[in-house]
């Protein structure tokens, strides 16, 4: 890893090159893409409405998805993140994994590590589909996260996930993982949670549930949106009052979390109702949906269009793509963006603000920070 001072002069570097896009609205190299790889998903989640999508909307296959992958431009990517729905519902999930180790011999030779997000429900799916993947993946010097979600350490999170047994499932996934741990260096394993007015009170239990496991912890306020979500109608069951806001505030502010750049800034949301950060969407990171339609910000309502109908190049060189981008971390969603992923490929493309972070923490702390989140893989 770099040394500090390295760092700091590399950090100015993107910094300025990013005015430089900004300025013009001209897209970067992408360094880490989402991919929805389905909608269809065995909970019903309370936060989210993608289940409701029809059976009969089209979904990439996994050719289009390779196709995809293959594509030169993403030559520069660091990090791949395979989310749904739920991913392990299909069948192809590992011959996709293969397909991915493959291109990083030809195609995707700077990826270093691929996420995947699982509800955990389908033990007998996750478990024998992520040794499938660490038997191949770990030749190719390819780490593989796996993300459980967990909204409480309980019978609370069948409720939330509206699936009878959901807290028995993913604890078994969980403690399946853990025992693969042991054998694959390469797999890293953690619990991601949705806050809100049902569990605010529950997120101490999980704290200490991912510690007793040596899980790292995503916890972050549920998001409202019309595109990645369609929850909108949901909305009011999701608000968290003002009095919860406030518990929400102290436990990000009590030292749960070692990723304490998001946890003072979503502290400083929920005191403050604005989030105040910066965001690369559309520069360095895109999204696309498991029909193809690829999203600049998957929390901004209007897509850059269909890899079915136009080329991934085409789509982020248009027009439409430049107008867009210009809206990143100006349109009125910005303002109460929590989503914690953002900030792992922003920060560093962005440079200043993570250069403020170096001097804030001093340099040893932000090494050991930056290495121990997997940023030095941007670097």
């Amino acid at each position: 890893m770099l040394p500090a001072g390295r760092l700091a002069v590399r950090l100015v570097r993107n910094g300025l090159r990013y005015q430089y896009l900004r300025l013009r609205g001209k897209p970067g190299r992408p360094q880490a893409i989402s991919l929805e790889v389905t909608r269809r998903c065995v909970c019903h989640c309370v936060m989210c409405n993608i289940w409701k999508v029809p059976r009969q909307d089209p979904e990439l296959s996994l050719d289009e998805w390779v196709d995809l992958l293959s594509d030169p431009l993403l030559a520069d990517v660091r990090e791949l993140d395979i989310t749904g729905g739920e991913p392990f519902l299909r069948d192809d999930l590992v011959s996709l994994m293969i397909a991915v180790c493959r291109l990083k011999e030809s195609r995707l030779k700077r990826l270093r590590s691929v996420a995947i997000t699982t509800n955990g429900v389908l033990t007998h799916r996750v478990a024998p589909g992520v040794e499938e993947m660490l038997a191949v993946m770990s030749g190719y010097g390819l780490e593989l996260v796996i993300v459980c979600a967990l909204d409480a350490a309980g019978p609370l999170h069948d409720e939330i996930r509206r699936y009878p047994g959901a807290w028995d499932a993913v604890r078994r996934t969980i403690d399946e993982l853990v025992g693969l741990r042991g054998e694959w260096p390469n797999l890293v394993v953690g619990v991601k949670t949705t806050v809100l007015p049902l569990n605010v009170d529950a997120l101490e239990d999980i704290a200490g549930y991912a510690r007793e496991r040596d899980l790292f912890t995503i916890i972050s306020p549920a998001i409202v949106t019309p595109g990645r979500y369609l929850n909108v109608d949901r909305a009011p069951d999701l608000e968290l009052s003002p009095a919860e806001r406030l518990r929400l505030a102290a436990f990000y502010e009590g030292g749960h979390s070692e990723w304490t750049y998001h946890a003072r800034t979503v502290a400083g949301y929920l005191r403050t109702g604005r989030v105040k950060r910066p965001c690369t969407c559309g520069f360095n990171y895109f999204f696309v949906r498991s029909n193809g339609e690829v999203y600049l910000c998957p929390l901004l309502d209007e897509s850059a269009g269909n890899l079915r109908s136009k080329s991934l190049g085409d789509l982020l060189g248009s027009d439409r793509a430049r107008r867009i981008r210009r809206q990143v971390g100006r349109a009125p969603q910005c303002a109460h963006c929590t989503e914690p992923g953002l900030e792992r490929y922003s920060l560093p493309y962005q440079g200043f603000a993570y250069l403020g972070e170096l001097a804030r923490v001093g340099p040893r702390r932000f090494l050991e920070l930056h290495r121990h989140l997997g940023l030095d893989k941007y670097l």
